[in-house]
């Protein structure tokens, strides 16, 4: 495992301004996993739980996004999942994820974000042999270069979502409060 991924990733916490005091509450709880002994970067690291990176992924005209039928959830979520050993940071696991789970390589970052769009702490239920733990998720916005993508991985379909239409999906608060953003940072 690269030793050097908490640094980067405190700095980019650090520069995160959260929306409110939940998703201030949420970079918090990031920023004190990395202070925790072990590697917060290990799928393994259960208590309390481990950093993991999301990718929001805005369709080339800006209006939608790419969110995936999750197959363990059944939810439609962005791209996202475990940081790999051999991600050399969090923005690499993202963008590792897009390329598993809805086959788009190499997208660029949104010129909407530069940073975190977002940060999220959620309860993972206990599965096989995991225990309940935490994901401290760290999310980005990309901005794909066409609209041809093939859902794979954890993904049992995928679809372009218009960004005023996700509100009715079977989704979870969290897309709903990066959808706002995203929104928001459309209209500046």
């Amino acid at each position: 495992m690269p030793t050097d991924r908490r640094q980067p990733l405190r700095i980019l916490l650090q520069q995160h301004a959260p929306q409110d005091a939940l998703e201030q509450a949420h970079r918090d709880a990031v920023l004190a996993l990395l202070d925790v002994p072990g590697d917060p970067f290990s799928r393994d690291h259960f208590a309390p739980g481990h950093v993991t990176a999301s990718a929001f992924v805005l369709s080339p005209d800006g209006a939608s996004l790419l969110l995936i039928l999750h197959g363990k959830l059944h939810r439609w979520l962005q791209p996202g999942g475990h940081v790999d050993a051999d991600d050399a940071d969090v923005l690499a696991a993202a963008r590792r994820e897009v390329h598993e789970e809805v086959g788009l390589a190499d997208v660029p970052l949104s010129p909407l974000a530069a940073g975190l769009i977002d940060v999220d702490v959620h309860v993972i239920p206990a599965r096989k042999a995991d225990p309940e733990h935490r994901h401290f998720d760290v999310r980005f916005l990309f901005q794909a270069r066409d609209w041809a993508f093939q859902a794979g991985s954890d993904a049992h379909a995928g679809r372009w979502v218009p960004l005023a239409d996700i509100h009715a999906l079977e989704s979870d608060a969290s897309v709903l409060r990066a959808v706002a953003k995203i929104q928001r940072l459309r209209q500046v």
